[in-house]
């Protein structure tokens, strides 16, 4: 959960996001070629996303399975009918010179989602952004700038510093849905908390691995301001391929501050596209923005309408897991851990299940979330692995909490042995021979063994020195193999030490 920040008082800043998201399916919207990440240049190709003449797409029915699913986990409208279009798009990595997209039926539309923040004095605000639309296309080539501006002539014309490029049709026809957001969102952190919660929601679903640094997660930017109170919308400003949520923060802050000055001083916002500059902070311009027309959308006539019946969606909705705000808010009213605890339980799936699964066990909540995301998480962190990696089941996580509430073993102890039992020693094994000493006629013949072998720490104790009593409380703990009850050996020693 992030503070919310805002920006200079007479301003207010109107900004909406364009995400693409990659589709997690073996094969390409319209072909049966490979969609695996880090191919060589130029494998995963065939005649269908070259755009080779005489061919004809087919739509990947999975394709259509995950645009609905997430179209319904965004509160979306589903399309009974939908169709696709060509986007005439002339770039070198796009083979065909058009895109096949989706234009005025898009598959879904008109949902919404939630993202958290909290505001300067801790209290938590939910606010609901809405959906436009969701649609699916096909993605673009990749262009590879090359060659250093050393090896170029004078009279060479050169692109991004580089020499010559070079084009990668691995991802032409990649499966993309593109989701649009309407513009509610009010600054950079709210944007970068919406792409974080998109993220989280389609990997819940299984549709995305959202990982954008390998491209699958891409978010546009669109940014105007205008002064407050005023009804119509200032000038749109777009920045492209934000790949990071720090980024999308960080350009947004910059750009809305570079419009506000724009403005004060007289001059003309235009609209535009711009990008991000990482080293220089800073967006630029790149090209004058294109609107619709300038596609030139008609429907596609390779490809039949979709018609999606009720009984198919209703079996999609079925199959749909809780998604993270649900579960927030479940882990809050019903559980009663406390909203950073809910966050961060949720963050990833596999992590949620894995606590629902201790709790279902007989955790206690409140203790199996202090375990996860504090000692877990450091050593997951540390290791640089994920939960699903550790031998430390859940149900033997709910046994070792148990085992401490019940008196048998205490925190320490647990702490202590934890790297035996992440590398897949049982609670039974780990702890054979050390279930703590709670009988206090056992004990107290021990404390004052300890007493009176420490005559010296017992008269500074009783002059005063009262902090000494940890120090008795550890000689009992280090003669026991720390199998001594720890409130029952200081209740003993506190007793023993002012009589």
């Amino acid at each position: 959960m992030t503070t919310a920040t805002t920006v200079k008082t007479e301003y207010e800043a109107i900004i909406g996001l364009e995400t693409h998201c990659q589709l997690s399916t073996n094969t390409k919207i319209f072909s049966n070629s490979s969609t695996a990440f880090g191919a060589d240049p130029n494998t995963n190709i065939d005649p269908v996303c070259m755009g080779l003449p005489g061919v004809l797409p087919v739509l990947n029915e999975k394709v259509l399975e995950y645009a609905v699913k997430a179209g319904l986990a965004l509160n979306c409208q589903i399309a009974k009918y939908s169709k696709f279009d060509r986007k005439q798009y002339f770039y070198p990595d796009l083979p065909k010179n058009y895109q096949i997209s989706q234009y005025d039926l898009p598959i879904a539309e008109h949902g919404w989602l939630e993202i958290e923040l909290v505001d300067a004095e801790g209290n938590p605000i939910r606010k609901r952004i809405g959906i436009t639309r969701l649609h699916m296309e096909e993605d673009a080539g990749k262009l590879v700038h090359a060659g250093s501006v050393g090896e170029a002539s004078r009279n060479e014309t050169r692109l991004s510093g580089s020499t010559y490029s070079l084009v990668d049709y691995n991802r032409a026809g990649i499966p993309l849905v593109e989701i649009v957001s309407e513009p509610d969102l009010r600054s950079g952190l709210e944007a970068a908390e919406y792409a974080e919660e998109l993220r989280r929601i389609v990997r819940y679903l299984g549709v995305s691995d959202g990982n954008m640094q390998e491209g699958s997660l891409r978010c546009d930017v669109n940014i105007s301001v205008r002064p407050v109170g005023r009804k119509e919308f200032g000038t749109k400003v777009e920045i492209k391929n934000m790949n990071s949520f720090s980024a999308i923060q960080r350009a947004i802050d910059y750009e809305i501050e570079r419009q506000i000055a724009a403005i004060e001083a007289g001059a003309s916002i235009i609209q535009e596209t711009r990008l991000w500059e990482e080293g220089a902070q800073r967006t630029s311009s790149m090209r004058v923005k294109e609107g619709s027309s300038d596609y030139r959308y008609f429907p596609e006539p390779d490809l039949a309408p979709i018609e999606v019946s009720n009984e198919q969606l209703e079996k999609w909705r079925s199959e749909l897991p809780e998604l993270p705000a649900q579960k927030r808010h479940h882990y809050e009213s019903e559980l009663g851990l406390s909203a950073y605890d809910a966050r961060v339980l949720t963050e990833d799936h596999p992590v949620a299940k894995y606590f629902e699964t201790a709790i279902a066990a007989g955790a206690n909540p409140k203790a199996a979330a202090n375990w996860i995301t504090q000692d877990i998480a450091a050593h997951l962190n540390k290791q640089k692995l994920s939960i699903t990696e550790i031998a430390l089941t859940p149900t033997n996580l709910a046994e070792i909490i148990t085992r401490i509430e019940t008196g048998k073993i205490s925190n320490a102890q647990a702490k202590e042995k934890l790297p035996d039992l992440l590398s897949g020693i049982s609670p039974e094994k780990a702890f054979a021979g050390q279930e703590l000493i709670t009988d206090p006629s056992v004990l107290e013949p021990i404390v004052d063994e300890v007493i009176a072998a420490n005559p010296k720490e017992l008269e500074k104790y009783r002059n005063g020195n009262t902090n000494l009593k940890g120090f008795f409380v550890g000689q009992v703990l280090k003669k026991t193999g720390k199998r001594a009850d720890p409130k029952l050996t200081n209740e003993l020693m506190e007793k023993k030490l002012n009589a």
